[in-house]
This record gives C-alpha cells, sequence and structure tokens, in this order.
C-alpha cells in the first residue's frame, strides 16, 4: 500500500479534442486513457493541421462548443457520435451530414469532425510574449507543433499514445485541490477554476503547496488497483493560457494580466507534474482514495 494522499473529487472526458467536455461519477481507464476522451478533433481540410485551443482566437471559438456523448462509450468498440452544442445555443450531431458543415462555418475555414489522428499529428501554437516561458525562445509568435505519436516519431523516442490518437503527448493528466489553492496563495486576485485547466482527474488533497512535485517517477493508486505513473511535469505554458478561458466560461473572469504576473513569477521547474500513462487499467470512482507509491 502506498501513501494516502487525498480523493478523487472530479473526473472529466473531453470528447472533442479543445471543446469543453463533461463530468462523470466514474470513468473507465484503459492503456489508452480514459475511454471516450479526446475520441474526435477538428482538423483543418486545407492544411491537415489538427484545431488546437493553443491560438486565441481558434481557441475561443472551440473552448465556446461543448461535447458530450449521445451514449455511452464502450471499452475496445468505435466511439459513439457526440453532440456538439455551439456557443449560440444550437447544436449538431458528429454524424449528421450537417456537422462539418456548421463546423466549417463557425471556425471560418473547412474542416472536417475526424476519429482518428493524422500520421503527421500538427497544429499551430502560439507563444506568449513573455521571456523565459518557451526553452526555444519564441515570444508572441505562432509555431507548428508536432503532437502525438508523431511528436515522439520525430524525436526518435517510444511513443507514450496510441498512433491516432489525439492526445497531445501523455494520454492522463491529473492535479491536485493543493496546487489550486497554491496558486490562489501565490496571485489572490485570481480565481483557479479546475475547469480552466481541462484535466482527467481531480484529487482533493490536504496538503500545503505543490504536492505533486514530489510524484514524478512514481504512481498514483486509486480505489480497488488502478494505477496511473507520473511521468512529467505539464508545459508552464500551459497555465498562462488558463488566463483566457474566462470567454467561455462567464462566471470565471478573464485574468490575463494576473496569469501574467504569476508566470514571471513561478519558481519551481517546468509547471506541476501532472502527465500520466495509465500502469494497471480499471475504473476510477468520484470519491475514490488515493495513494502514491
Amino acid at each position: 500500500m502506498g501513501e494516502a494522499v487525498g480523493s478523487v473529487t472530479a473526473l472529466w472526458r473531453f470528447p472533442v479534442k479543445s471543446m469543453a467536455g463533461e463530468r462523470m461519477q466514474a470513468a473507465e481507464v484503459t492503456d489508452r486513457g480514459f475511454v471516450g476522451d479526446r475520441a474526435y478533433a477538428c482538423i483543418d481540410a486545407k492544411t491537415g493541421k489538427v484545431l488546437s485551443a493553443k491560438t486565441p482566437k481558434l481557441g475561443s471559438e472551440l473552448l465556446g462548443c461543448r461535447a458530450a456523448f449521445v451514449g455511452p462509450p464502450q471499452k475496445g468498440q468505435e466511439s459513439p457520435p457526440v453532440r456538439i452544442t455551439l456557443s449560440d445555443g444550437s447544436s449538431v450531431t458528429s454524424d449528421s451530414p450537417q456537422a462539418d458543415g456548421t463546423l466549417s462555418e463557425l471556425f471560418g475555414r473547412k474542416v472536417k469532425l475526424a476519429s482518428a489522428a493524422p500520421e503527421d499529428f500538427t497544429i499551430d501554437q502560439y507563444h506568449p510574449d513573455l521571456e523565459g516561458l518557451d526553452p526555444e525562445g519564441h515570444r508572441d509568435t505562432v509555431t507548428e507543433s508536432k503532437l502525438g505519436s508523431a511528436y515522439f516519431a520525430e524525436a526518435g523516442l517510444p511513443s507514450a499514445v496510441p498512433v491516432g490518437a489525439f492526445f497531445d503527448l501523455f494520454p492522463v493528466s491529473v492535479m491536485t485541490t493543493s496546487t489550486l489553492d497554491g496558486l490562489g496563495q501565490l496571485e489572490p486576485d485570481s480565481r483557479f477554476d479546475q475547469r480552466r485547466f481541462r484535466m482527467n482527474v481531480m484529487v482533493a488533497t490536504e496538503g500545503d503547496g505543490f504536492l505533486e512535485n514530489e510524484w514524478v517517477g512514481r504512481s498514483l493508486e486509486i480505489g480497488d488497483g488502478v494505477r496511473l505513473n507520473v511521468v512529467i511535469p505539464d508545459p508552464l505554458a500551459n497555465l498562462f493560457l488558463e488566463g483566457s478561458l474566462g470567454e467561455f466560461y462567464p462566471e470565471l473572469k478573464r485574468d490575463r494580466a494576473g496569469l501574467e504576473r504569476l508566470v514571471r513569477g513561478f519558481s519551481w521547474p517546468g509547471g506541476f507534474p501532472s502527465h500520466l500513462t495509465p500502469g494497471t487499467p480499471g475504473t476510477i470512482h468520484e470519491g475514490d482514495s488515493v495513494s502514491i507509491a
């Protein structure tokens, strides 16, 4: 048995990449991550790039949509259709003949809704104008970034995600309430709501500070035997992007300035650990105990 660290306080899956998702009471975990998570994505028909919220304007449009399955997805089976609700309240299902046209009109470009990532999985990524945020020195510019299995292939490394999956780099993400509280202490005038970070698993913890810093290279044991291996920290840039999400959750204020101050003052390495790979599959329930081994 590992050391008890808390309990699962929320579980989320995101049926369409970069769109708002759905909260669950239970989530089945396989070696591919949460069943149904990032099952679909929009692809630019002209460039072949996957549409991502990592650019400001496009991010606003994507995250203004909410996706939910019309029926429960099942392990090892083709994903069921999803219903996408647009910011104006209208909706379309992924199996509708009008789906691609509706989304193309929304995004101002011809797109197709796909259930498998292209072999050359590439996105456009905006780098904020902050010194030291990007290791390669990009500031206030958009670059092409490889993700998923394409990233690992280019790097000559074994892939942490299956070919065709729409995960950025790893299939599961986690965050603690202690980290949310710690961020709030660093920037008291900002509100750090869990929805802004789009994590799969939120863990309620009682310790102070950024507890996940001690978890890299270890494993989380959840409920009756699910094991998740903590691999690397989440990039610090994702913390900055959190500041724009107030546009999509009206009750949360947009706080770019506060996030800029916070990022400039960040002192722990890389971000907060949150990228995981499944070690032992199973089902996680909200309220399950969590220990670290």
